[in-house]
């Protein structure tokens, strides 16, 4: 909204204002009794080598300026302790994660440095390929994950960063569970068996977290959770396709939606059917291996009853209504990705 320079953008807007045009500001954040949560500190694919690197670093320095410009309600976190003590502070926990391996321009060196910064995921593609990892949404390139690519992950296992599977190809999730020694996390997708959609995740890869450890955070994007929205989002691909336009360029899919005759025929999702990926995580998985990954402000808009961060409690109130138990709630709300992230840090302990 405001450019690249992070100070001018930090004070773009005054987030102690609710924001109409936002899903999250510090408003919102309170009446949604967020605890925690991760920025993503995201660059599109359009941005490549070092201008992606660039980018992600103002990103990085946007969210301190941030929390530096609001420390009575937000604290950096890049320990689970952390994040534990500033919750216990009545502040909101903020942890970081980048989107998308592009940004670290097959550098060790890069991610490294992402780390000394306080990222703590990396989600190892965006919606296109890196050169060592296939995601959901392009033409395979690499059959999962290349040997420079299974480096990567040793050395996010090495640091005790996360490795976040969301956006990648199912070979891909396979292939880092294959190699990891740390738990994984899926920062924002839901259950291929309810809505068939590339972005989401496979039962075969489900089934494999619990001996992993790692943990299905359960988004809210409606193409991901609807599958009358994943068919209407099949023929804005094709339409997008026939007039030359690229449907995982995030930028040109708004652009060439704003004028589409189809857009007046997009349904709406709702909560009920998160509630049935959220369900269906827990048959497969279990309790303790389901989060919450909401992806606000990472899509246009939201299911009915779920339109911004201030309505996290109306969900839980409905799960609460479904026969959940407040222990399972305190798990999917942010006990079992703390203790994911606990885990990473015990794994990269002995080298650190």
């Amino acid at each position: 909204m405001f450019g690249p320079d992070p100070a001018t953008a930090a004070a773009g807007r005054d987030l102690l204002v609710e924001q109409p045009d936002l899903h999250t500001d510090l408003v919102k954040l309170r009446r949604g009794s967020v605890g925690g949560q991760f920025w993503s500190v995201y660059v599109p694919c359009s941005l490549t080598g070092h201008s992606a690197v660039t980018a992600v670093l103002e990103q990085v320095e946007l969210v301190h300026e941030l929390i530096a410009r609001h420390p009575e309600h937000l604290a950096l976190a890049t320990t689970a302790e952390q994040a534990e003590q500033a919750f216990a502070s009545g502040r909101i926990a903020s942890l970081l994660g980048a989107e998308g391996g592009h940004c670290i321009n097959s550098s060790l060196g890069a991610l490294r440095a992402l780390h000394r910064l306080g990222v703590r995921y990396l989600t190892l593609t965006h919606n296109d390929n890196t050169p060592w990892a296939d995601s959901a949404t392009d033409e395979p390139q690499v059959g999962g994950l290349s040997g420079f690519g299974k480096e990567v992950v040793a050395e996010m296992n090495r640091l005790g960063m996360l490795v976040d599977l969301s956006h990648v190809a199912a070979t891909t999730m396979h292939a880092a569970l294959d190699v990891t020694s740390a738990p994984v996390v899926f920062s924002h997708s839901s259950c291929r068996a309810i809505t068939d959609h590339p972005r989401n995740v496979p039962d075969d890869v489900l089934e494999r977290l619990p001996g992993n450890g790692g943990v299905l955070m359960v988004t809210f994007v409606p193409r991901f959770v609807s599958s009358a929205i994943a068919e209407w989002d099949d023929e804005l691909a094709d339409a997008m396709a026939q007039a030359g336009e690229k449907h995982t360029d995030l930028a040109a899919r708004e652009r060439f939606l704003a004028t589409w005759s189809g857009r007046d025929r997009q349904p709406k999702a709702t909560s009920a059917e998160v509630i049935a990926h959220l369900e269906h995580a827990r048959e497969v998985v279990g309790v303790d291996h389901i989060g919450i990954g909401g992806d606000y402000d990472g899509c246009p808009e939201l299911p009915q009853g779920l339109r911004d961060v201030g309505c996290y409690p109306d969900l839980f109130a409905l799960l609460l209504g479904r026969g959940w138990s407040e222990d399972d709630l305190a798990k999917v709300a942010g006990r079992n990705v703390l203790r994911v992230l606990h885990s990473a840090e015990e794994v990269a302990a002995p080298h650190s």
